[in-house]
């Protein structure tokens, strides 16, 4: 059986996470786990269904890489678990298929070619950050819970608690905290 999974990192991507289902339909999955989270520093509970679903000589399918696996460590568990199950994995954009030896070697190739351009990535978007730093142009992200501080305090003074204000300014419980903490007494 094919089993598939989709994701995308925000649910705003409607068009992305559309076209995922289409071609995973196309490929024959038969069954689909899909869900729309990040994948850096989030669980990703419909994956871990999908794997814990997938029964021996199932394959799992994806898309694309960058929609199952965070890093090549990641990957590795991953195929690690599968391959525990005796389950293969197909990515469809790359035809990988790990249910051949050149399928393994070829995701593995693939895998470390993508962590490296992450890395290098990573590394020119630091050193622009940098070069702009150094020529005062990078202020960083607008502190927007210090601009609502006044209207955090007002609602404080009303007798309102942290979570009501959280959620009626849109800030951070932990920024509501921060923001009564250092206003002065009065």
């Amino acid at each position: 059986m094919f089993v598939g999974y989709s994701r995308t990192s925000q649910i705003d991507q409607v068009a992305g996470y559309e076209a995922q289902l289409r071609d995973l339909h196309a490929a024959g999955c038969e069954k689909i786990f899909g869900e729309q989270v990040s994948s850096v520093n989030s669980s990703r509970p419909e994956l871990e269904r999908a794997i814990d679903f997938a029964r021996e000589n199932d394959v799992l399918v994806v898309t694309r890489l960058d929609r199952l696996a965070r890093s090549v460590s990641d990957l590795s568990q991953i195929v690690a678990r599968l391959e525990a199950k005796q389950v293969g994995l197909k990515i469809l954009d790359m035809a990988i298929d790990t249910t051949s030896p050149t399928g393994r070697l070829l995701m593995n190739l693939v895998g470390s070619i993508a962590q490296f351009e992450r890395e290098i990535m990573l590394a020119r978007q630091r050193e622009g950050i940098a070069k702009a730093k150094a020529e005062n142009k990078f202020r960083g992200r607008a502190p927007t819970a210090r601009r609502k501080a006044h209207q955090i305090m007002e609602l404080h003074r009303a007798g309102q608690g942290a979570s009501e204000i959280a959620m009626a300014t849109g800030v951070g419980r932990s920024s509501v905290y921060r923001i009564i903490a250092d206003a002065p007494a009065q």
